[in-house]
């Protein structure tokens, strides 16, 4: 009689509420930020602002994002993941209401700033948490899984926004929208601690976050040491040309809905709805498939290098959605762009947690995120000034279609093999 085959042990699942309350700030962070971009159509009308009054408010945003990801990184390195997120959510938490107070474009600059500046928070202590949570086989699925909620806020911004505007007024979006961070603020006030010092983790969970080889011993993080090495250069290059693709989308393709096809306020939440819903597929799926590939016996470099790939090929066809005559033609193309941009960045924020320690990621995400928002600030100057001279998205269009092949071809340059280094 033949023995009864062994299944491998079940691994219990607590790592993915983690994972979870990443997921649910990061939709919250994104809900923050796009209210302004659902508004800024009528809000440009009602309050008279012209295109490149719109393209500096969103300069400077992006500015104070710039700004604060250096030091946020360094320090929620420094004082560690559960009190450093804590206090950038409940912070953007505040600028994001004191958009209601705003009654002009410096005055919605203003407020701006705050949120750029506390909002920079997000992403470095999200990828860090990953780290200490997750073993590196996983991490760009758990990346992908919480940076969908990026996409979920803004989903959520056109299916809300205009009727808390039509119904309560524009500043009530604010208001609302801005307390859904106290929420997320006691969920991880109450919830988290690190996988060694949380109560009632089963051992086997523990033993398989922390299976990955022992990281390599490093000195005291010094900034002048981390920029000696490539793949924080491959990073922040990839970041810099990738992340003000993503910035155009989120702050001007509402304005492109609504000029290129009459869309009104209303009118303008299913295209967007669907674009982010394809876009958060694009996040999971694209975090999904490096660790399809490495089970199947791909190396981790080989799987995360062909998915990034994939990915910044198929952005390239988006040149075509400036022309687009039908509407939904311009919806798929664009639809088909966000979702690679979610896979790429699910692989490319996983890239500096499979090559540098731990005690380093938040800082390499913060310079990394940093010159991303300094691209973004480019873009937003670049668009505000073409679309008051000529009106015309198609050159912004071409640069969203070569940016990602030609950031992939530079990441490839830079960091030939992906593999653990030691910091000295």
């Amino acid at each position: 009689m033949s023995s009864p085959s062994l299944s491998p042990p079940r691994i219990p699942g607590s790592r993915w509420i983690i994972c979870g309350l990443l997921f649910f700030a990061t939709t919250v962070n994104y809900l923050d930020r796009q209210v302004l971009s659902i508004l800024a159509p009528s809000l440009q009308k009602g309050l008279g602002w012209t295109e490149q009054d719109y393209g500096h408010i969103v300069f400077v945003f992006q500015l104070a994002y710039a700004f604060s990801l250096l030091g946020a990184g360094r320090l929620i390195d420094k004082i560690g993941t559960r009190y450093g997120y804590a206090v950038f959510a409940a912070c953007w938490s505040l600028a994001s209401m004191s958009h209601a107070l705003a009654r002009s474009a410096f005055g919605f600059g203003l407020a701006r700033f705050a949120l750029g500046f506390f909002e920079a928070g997000n992403f470095p202590a999200a990828i860090k948490t990953v780290a200490e949570w997750f073993p590196k086989k996983e991490r760009a699925l758990a990346t992908g899984i919480f940076n969908s909620g990026s996409m979920l806020g803004a989903i959520l911004a056109p299916a809300t926004v205009p009727l808390l505007a039509a119904k309560f007024g524009w500043q009530s979006a604010f208001l609302a929208l801005g307390t859904l961070d106290f929420v997320w603020l006691g969920l991880w006030l109450y919830f988290y601690r690190r996988p060694q010092e949380k109560r009632g983790l089963d051992p086997a969970e523990l033993a398989y976050i922390q299976s990955d080889p022992a990281e390599p011993p490093s000195e005291k993080l010094r900034w002048s040491h981390l920029l000696r090495y490539r793949g924080v250069w491959a990073f922040a290059v990839g970041k810099f040309l990738s992340d003000p693709i993503w910035w155009f989308f989120l702050f001007w393709l509402p304005k492109f809905l609504g000029k290129q096809y009459g869309l009104d306020l209303t009118a303008m939440g299913i295209p967007l709805v669907i674009i982010y819903s394809v876009s958060a597929v694009g996040s999971i799926g694209g975090g999904w498939m490096p660790a399809r590939l490495i089970n199947a016996g791909w190396s981790l470099n080989a799987a995360r290098k062909a998915v990034m790939l994939v990915c910044a090929l198929a952005v390239t066809p988006i040149f075509f959605a400036a022309k687009a005559e039908s509407l939904w033609l311009a919806v798929a193309l664009i639809s088909l762009a966000t979702a690679a941009h979610c896979g790429w960045m699910a692989n490319l924020f996983s890239l500096a947690s499979d090559i540098f320690p731990k005690k380093a990621v938040a800082s390499i995400t913060g310079i990394g995120g940093m010159t991303g928002a300094v691209g973004g600030m480019l873009i937003a100057e670049f668009a505000g000034l073409l679309l008051q001279k000529t009106g015309t998205y198609w050159p912004l269009f071409l640069i969203a279609a070569s940016a990602y092949i030609v950031a992939w071809a530079i990441i490839c340059v830079l960091v030939p093999k992906i593999e653990p280094v030691k910091i000295q």
